[in-house]
């Protein structure tokens, strides 16, 4: 245990002297297959300054193939836009075509009010 006190900054430590720390092992996030996602297509205005964007949510899986399936999507529609904390975000009013996208590649994908 050479200076590990970084990886348990947050823990609450324990007065009986048989006590152990173990770091809990996170748990890989698996991303589901496309005909698994269960996602929502939206067109977002809010705090955006008046600009449309469409608004992807719903993904499930680790944030690298969600940044993947974002960067095809703006390469296809010649867009940009960014994916962050499960959400894509695609510049501009693309919900219809990325619906049509999203449901050639398999994605289990609907339209979404709000």
């Amino acid at each position: 245990m050479a200076s590990d006190w970084k990886e348990r900054l947050g823990v609450v430590y324990s007065t009986n002297p048989d006590f152990r720390f173990e770091k809990g092992e996170e748990e890989a996030l698996v991303t589901l297959p496309p005909g698994k996602q269960d996602l929502r297509v939206r067109l977002d205005k809010k705090q955006r300054k008046g600009k449309a964007v469409t608004l992807i949510t719903g993904f499930k899986g680790r944030e690298e193939d969600s940044q993947e399936l974002a960067r095809w999507l703006k390469i296809r529609l010649g867009v940009g836009g960014s994916a962050k904390e499960g959400e894509i975000i695609i510049q501009g009013d693309f919900v219809q075509r990325v619906l049509d996208l999203l449901a050639q590649e398999g994605y289990k994908a609907r339209k979404s009010g709000g």
